[in-house]
């Protein structure tokens, strides 16, 4: 396990009120002790929900009695256990001890005596032994330095070998055991923040980069997970251009929410562009894609959603099939926005054995722009009743927006804001939306 990382000897704000110089291992006035003290042992025990144990490691602890009697606040014992070397230790070093009261002057592993090459190499040896117990260094008096260094090393605090006293061991005792507990939450919450940072590079990388490159066509993306501060959803989407000129595009939706289901998409969306690299298209590809879904699905039950289009080198036609997704909108000067034909619509991968998709050809003309979205842009809610936007109101919204001269990024910004604001808030749902469009 990991050693505990370093710090420096910080005194607690309830030890002093204001900030001050505290000797031998710090404490609060003699006004303040039992106030402070009664609050620290109570944190103290429901973090361990019993009393605190000692484990002492010291050369001749039984020659040399240097622990007084312990008693904490209750007036209750410290229990206190004794080790002569680290081997002792390590045997009565079990969960129920909550500090170690451990001297410098003990030889280290390897070493005849005190005073070779690392003269806290007994600390560092015991920190990787007990990297979850707060430990207390005991140093002669005088050797202020080697105490401030074991500090830095990992120990919670020093203390003077012969200026010992039950009352200021048993208070740097609980001090020790609440610091490291602090320690400890502020390692976890730092372990937390790095893995999230992680997950969030991890899940932006996951989302695709079209390969257009020679295209004339232009594209644009928005993408909306409804999972709280995730970057993916089980919404994916892609665009590729093959050798023959041909831009193929997709948008899919994986039934749910979840991790399960964002990983789920990006595996249909990665087989989807190595499948149609391969030259796969139509029926085929999402004959093959459905195979896909049910070899990886954790569960029988989940299903997904595809819309495909393949556009001709020259622009003016596309092949489109429709998986159980609703289908594209297509926009044309001189005419109103609208969605295209559904009637040939398959059902969504997963759901059916055998099933097939029949491609549709549809012309587009020389000038056009195709908006492909899964259902998380007509499911949000129209004010405060039930009622959905809807198809028909996404087009109506869209004809809207082109009217006042949104195209590309700032078209499809603005219809997912004003979806949002039409729900009254966020989405619950992912929201994926992809612009392809095509100029003179």
């Amino acid at each position: 396990m990991p050693v505990p990382v370093p710090r420096q000897r910080v005194i607690p704000a309830a030890e002093s009120g204001q900030a001050q110089t505290v000797s031998h291992g710090g404490g609060p006035s003699a006004a303040q002790a039992p106030r402070v003290e009664a609050a620290v042992e109570r944190d103290a025990r429901d973090a361990t929900g019993t009393n605190l144990t000692l484990l002492l490691i010291e050369d001749d602890p039984g020659g040399s009695p240097i622990v007084p009697e312990l008693l904490d606040s209750a007036g209750k014992p410290i229990r206190v256990r004794r080790a002569r070397n680290l081997t002792e230790a390590e045997r009565l070093l079990t969960d129920d001890v909550h500090c170690i009261l451990l001297d410098l002057a003990l030889p280290a592993p390897g070493r005849s005596g005190p005073g070779e090459e690392d003269e806290l190499a007994v600390l560092k040896h015991v920190l990787q032994l007990a990297p979850r117990h707060a430990v207390l260094a005991l140093t002669a008096s005088g050797d202020a330095e080697r105490g401030a260094e074991a500090v830095r090393v990992g120990a919670q605090d020093y203390l003077f070998r012969d200026e010992l006293d039950g009352r200021l061991l048993s208070r740097a005792i609980r001090y020790a055991v609440e610091r490291k507990r602090s320690d400890t939450a502020e390692r976890r919450l730092a372990e937390g923040k790095l893995r999230a940072q992680e997950n969030r590079r991890l899940e932006r990388g996951l989302l695709p980069t079209p390969l257009l490159d020679g295209s004339a066509l232009r594209f644009a993306a928005r993408y909306r997970p409804g999972r709280s501060r995730a970057l993916l959803g089980g919404d994916f989407y892609d665009a590729v251009r093959t050798p023959d000129g041909t831009v193929h595009a997709m948008i899919g939706d994986v039934c749910g929410h979840g991790p399960d289901e964002a990983a789920l998409g990006v595996e249909l969306r990665i087989a989807w562009r190595a499948l149609t690299l391969a030259g796969l298209c139509g029926d085929q590809l999402l004959s093959t894609m459905e195979q896909v879904l049910e070899h990886e699905r954790p569960d029988d039950e989940i299903f997904a959603t595809m819309c495909t289009v393949d556009i001709a080198p020259d622009g003016r036609r596309a092949g489109l099939c429709l998986a159980g997704h609703p289908a594209p909108l297509v926009a044309r000067p001189g005419r109103p926005a609208a969605l295209l034909p559904y009637d040939s619509n398959g059902p969504a991968l997963g759901l059916l054995p055998g099933a097939r998709w029949p491609r549709l050809q549809v012309e587009l003309g020389a000038e056009w722009s195709l908006m492909l979205y899964t259902d998380g842009l007509i499911e949000g809610r129209v004010g405060e009743g039930g009622e959905r936007l809807g198809q028909d109101g996404m087009v109506e919204m869209i004809r809207r927006q082109l009217d006042q001269g949104l195209r590309g990024e700032d078209l499809l910004r603005a219809a997912v804001n004003e979806v949002r604001d039409l729900n009254g808030g966020e989405l619950t749902d992912d929201v994926a939306v992809v612009l392809l469009d095509r100029a003179p």
